[in-house]
């Protein structure tokens, strides 16, 4: 990624010589740069949804500071956020092809396992039944009667036992496999219940709120949707550690969802914004944001590295916006997030 900052420096010189428009191209620079964050962060989130999704939400705010702060300063601040969050999503996306990697390889292994078993109870019996063929044949040679009587009873039985010994066997067999496919299916379900859910704060992750939306709006349910921005976050993160940010998330999270009706949907949409689905308006929705702002706001305990701990005081700017029929959820989000910023910017803005 190019450095912005070294784009400048580098065009400084002939900018003064030749006296151009200063103000055009760094307008023109910075919408460059602004376009570029939020490829990145799209392309991010095709490659790996369960990951992509906080890099995009973070290089989304990046790419919202730089509209109201722009100074060679932020920008070699923006810029050096834009490595380490590109280096943090590297790290966890690597860990999570080597894990699902690894469950892949273990399913293969278990049924490599079975079908070897079914293959080597075939291959005995095929022996069994040419050792039994053997028999018959050779009893054609025989001149006495009774001894080729007895001969046949002898192998008759014989055939008649292992035709019992494969039917117990086979039935067994069933039973074995449909034990371990009631195991592989418990294993998937697990898996499809985990990739609904924040690996960090354990609420529903943005995959899971988009689609309880689109139930939504398939069959025209009344609701509203209250996004949650935490206020100085950032700060937290640069002044204590990812630590003490991490254990923040999760517990403002708790409390959340804590505070939530049962029937309504609490999850984290990336970053540190969060997203309640409630089924009202936001009439009656108004009720519970005070309830937020009562029982959820203030003063949390968090705890970094080295055993610190830290007291700090958390709240969040709210946007609520109503669905209206027709809406998208584009849309209905997009009409979250300005009020949000709008609370953020006239209420409680994000101190420097």
């Amino acid at each position: 990624m190019i450095s912005l900052k070294k784009y400048l420096d580098t065009h400084s010189a002939p900018a003064l010589a030749a006296e151009p428009e200063p103000a055009e191209l760094s307008s023109a620079t910075l919408d460059c740069y602004r376009a570029l964050l939020l490829a990145v962060g799209r392309s991010a989130n095709q490659i790996l949804p369960g990951l992509g999704v906080d890099l995009e939400t973070s290089l989304r705010g990046l790419e919202r500071r730089l509209y109201v702060n722009v100074s060679p300063d932020s920008l070699a601040r923006t810029e050096k956020q834009v490595e380490v969050q590109l280096q943090e999503w590297g790290s966890r996306a690597s860990e999570q092809f080597k894990s699902q990697a690894g469950e892949v390889k273990e399913l293969l292994l278990a049924l490599a396992k079975t079908a070897e078993s079914v293959v080597s109870r075939d291959q005995g019996y095929t022996g069994q039944f040419k050792e039994l063929t053997g028999r018959l044949e050779k009893i054609a040679d025989l001149n006495d009667l009774t001894q080729i009587r007895s001969s046949l009873v002898e192998r008759v039985t014989e055939l008649k036992n292992s035709v019992d010994q494969m039917t117990r066997e086979n039935h067994q067999l069933v039973s074995n496999l449909r034990a371990e496919i009631s195991i592989y299916e418990t294993r998937l379900k697990s898996a499809e219940h985990l990739a609904l859910k924040d690996e960090l704060t354990g609420l529903a992750n943005r995959r899971s709120i988009e689609e309880r939306i689109h139930w939504n709006i398939e069959n025209r349910q009344e609701f509203c949707i209250v996004l949650l921005d935490l206020n100085r976050f950032k700060q937290v993160n640069d002044q204590h550690g990812h630590l003490a940010g991490d254990d923040l998330l999760r517990q403002f999270a708790m409390e959340l969802q804590l505070n939530t009706r049962s029937g309504d949907l609490v999850g984290r949409w990336g970053g540190d914004e969060f997203v309640v689905v409630l089924s009202c308006k936001s009439e009656a929705a108004r009720a519970h944001v005070r309830r937020i702002e009562e029982w959820v706001f203030g003063k949390y305990t968090i705890h970094g590295a080295a055993k610190s701990t830290h007291v700090l005081r958390v709240d969040a700017a709210i946007g609520i916006a109503d669905w209206r029929p027709d809406e998208s959820l584009e849309q209905l989000i997009a009409e979250a997030d300005a009020a949000m910023y709008l609370d953020k910017n006239r209420s409680r803005p994000e101190q420097p």
